[in-house]
């Protein structure tokens, strides 16, 4: 039973971290870009001034519009129609996310007067917060820290080799060129 819950914390942790990884690690960043530069005040002031059950209504707009993609795209996949796939489920999940993002930075005090809504997101952050502490956690960290290690490597002597590569090119065009000027 011990081994079984074992393996199961490592798949949990592999799959969440690879989901937190892949989308929330876009879904943030856009999500700032969006805040920093898309004032929309009079929506902004809207939507905070509504009251906690109608911010839950609001909130969950995204979810139940965007779920459906990804049966969708299961579809699309079925139907040996994988690039397809891909983009859309990538696209729903990323405006998902963002969108929900943002509606949570909005409302997070009105929700959290919803005594179900608080006592959920207590849960989830307890949860969250023993994922992390786990041993498959901290091994999926560290995992994470090495490969990112080795695309920076990696990226670096790309950008040397197509550099290098750059330069042998311009000094033939520039000697095409010159011994074009001659004749």
């Amino acid at each position: 039973m011990h081994r079984t819950l074992q393996v199961a914390s490592y798949v949990l942790a592999v799959a969440y971290f690879l989901v937190d990884a892949l989308f929330l690690s876009l879904a943030r960043p856009i999500s700032k870009w969006i805040a920093k530069h898309l004032r929309l005040a009079r929506l902004r002031a809207w939507i905070r001034s509504l009251p906690p059950y109608p911010s839950l209504a609001l909130f969950s707009i995204p979810v139940i519009i965007l779920e459906p993609v990804k049966p969708v795209a299961a579809y699309l996949a079925a139907t040996d129609r994988f690039l397809g796939a891909a983009a859309l489920f990538i696209a729903g999940e990323l405006l998902k996310l963002v969108l929900v993002e943002r509606l949570f930075a909005l409302t997070r005090n009105k929700l959290m007067k919803i005594p179900a809504f608080a006592w959920l997101y207590a849960h989830y952050e307890r949860a969250i917060g023993w994922l992390k502490s786990t041993e498959a956690w901290k091994f999926v960290v560290t995992l994470k820290g090495t490969i990112a290690e080795h695309v920076r490597t990696w990226r670096l002597r790309a950008f040397r080799h197509l550099e290098v590569a750059r330069g042998r090119w311009l000094r033939r065009v520039r000697a095409a060129y010159l011994s074009s000027d001659e004749v």
